[in-house]
């Protein structure tokens, strides 16, 4: 008796979610798998049931998201289809990559990397990313894991609301656990689609890395009828071009990742749609709860602040992809098919992309480039215009990138930079006007009578 007096109302909890797990309260670990979108197979039940008895266990020892268990849940998706890198794709591959430099050498000024590109198999991109990803989906899973506490403990029958409100914690990584297992198996299943470290646009890697995953770049050249030595090659130029850009324009990786971060942070829970689903959930039909973490129905539409935000993040990426794409073209001129190469990832970037399904579940973002076609525009006059050294000069600051208004006016731009390529001076506009004042230390009174 003397232990049931000790029993603590977290211990009361815990003992609930227990039965719960194991089938007791009508809802068995099969269910919760279902209701997290995640895969209904004995493995999968297993590590899901190993997940929430380490989050039970580790109840109050810290505030945060354990989120070893998105890394493990990603290995064990991966796992089954993992195939080590080859000594003969390891050839074939390193090759490319030394072609691949000596093209890009004659369509671009950014210098080539000072580390040797890599060859990775789906288990190392996704030890090599996940940190990346976590710091990216962490303020979304907080915001979820404390609406879960919110909603459960309101909705709560009057004499359970004591034991609720006593393990809030635990309820806190309960939902974590599920946000950090649902992370896990989409950056699982990016690990069998990815053909390398940029092919989601923004920059998982280190800064200045470059990757290639050998096994799903022969998957992607599957079918194509197009030689996979053209297929290595093509990719090792794009991959190249890509992580010289970023490590070029040392500003942008930062720059990037924090405007996705402050995205994220301005995302609020539909508490209304919570309180809905956990109202009416039903445990032998989770559809509808599968159906709103899946397709992230929780995250209400966006506010004006972050449509704008958007809107910026959306042209850089786009940017971004837009010059990868001109160069790579430009760089291979000589190879046969790649234009057909060019085409099949036009493409695939177009139905959606390895990355939009786990921004847009995630993060409530889709990192869809909708501006591409503009910004691979822009690109190619200005090279036209001015050249390829005067184009890469332009990712020197943060200052000199194209916006959108000149996406929408390639003339403007392409008119001031020939200015400038003449060694005219070109007419100041407000902004330029007002820092020159400034710099000068003309600046003009300030009226009080104005400011009363």
């Amino acid at each position: 008796m003397a232990d049931e007096n000790d029993r603590t109302p977290e211990d009361e909890f815990r003992d609930m979610i227990r039965d719960i797990l194991s089938g007791k309260e009508g809802v068995d670990a099969s269910q919760l798998a279902a209701a997290a979108g995640l895969p209904n197979d004995p493995a999968s039940i297993a590590n899901i049931m190993r997940q929430f008895q380490a989050a039970m266990n580790a109840s109050g020892s810290g505030e945060g998201i354990n989120w070893n268990m998105s890394m493990e849940q990603a290995k064990s998706h991966a796992l089954s289809t993992v195939k080590p890198v080859t000594a003969i794709q390891r050839a074939e591959i390193d090759q490319a990559f030394h072609v691949a430099n000596l093209w890009l050498a004659e369509a671009t000024s950014i210098s080539e990397l000072s580390s040797t590109p890599a060859l990775i198999s789906r288990l190392e991109w996704i030890e090599q990313t996940m940190p990346l990803w976590t710091q990216l989906a962490e303020p979304v899973a907080n915001s979820i894991s404390a609406a879960l506490t919110n909603v459960l403990t309101d909705q709560a029958p009057e004499e359970m609301k004591g034991m609720i409100a006593g393990a809030s914690q635990l309820m806190k990584q309960i939902g974590g656990t599920l946000f950090a297992m649902q992370l896990g198996h989409v950056v699982g299943q990016l690990s069998t689609e990815v053909v390398s470290g940029g092919d989601v646009g923004i920059p998982l890697l280190d800064e200045g890395q470059a990757a290639l995953l050998p096994q799903n770049m022969d998957e992607f050249g599957a079918g194509l009828d197009i030689p996979m030595d053209q297929v290595h090659l093509y990719l090792a130029v794009r991959e190249l071009a890509h992580a010289r850009l970023f490590r070029h324009a040392r500003w942008l990786r930062l720059n990037l990742i924090s405007a996705i971060q402050d995205f994220a942070r301005g995302i609020s829970i539909d508490l209304s749609r919570v309180e809905d689903i956990a109202g009416n959930f039903d445990p032998q039909n989770p559809d509808e709860l599968k159906e709103a973490l899946s397709s992230g129905a929780l995250i209400p539409p966006k506010s004006e602040e972050q449509l704008a935000a958007l809107g910026r993040l959306e042209t850089q990426l786009a940017l971004i992809e837009g010059w990868v794409d001109v160069v790579t073209g430009a760089a291979t001129t000589r190879l046969p098919r790649a234009s057909a190469l060019a085409e099949t990832v036009r493409r695939r970037r177009a139905s959606g992309g390895p990355a939009e399904s786990a921004f847009a579940t995630l993060v409530g973002l889709e990192l869809r480039p909708r501006r591409l076609r503009e910004a691979t525009s822009l690109w190619q006059q200005v090279t036209d215009a001015v050249g390829a050294d005067a184009r890469d000069n332009l990712w020197s600051h943060p200052d000199m990138m194209p916006t959108a208004e000149d996406l929408d006016n390639p003339a403007a731009l392409i008119a001031k930079l020939e200015a400038t390529a003449r060694g005219e001076v070109a007419e100041q506009d407000d902004m330029d006007r007002a820092l020159a004042d400034l710099l000068d230390g003309n600046i003009p009174p300030v009226d009080e009578s104005e400011q009363e």
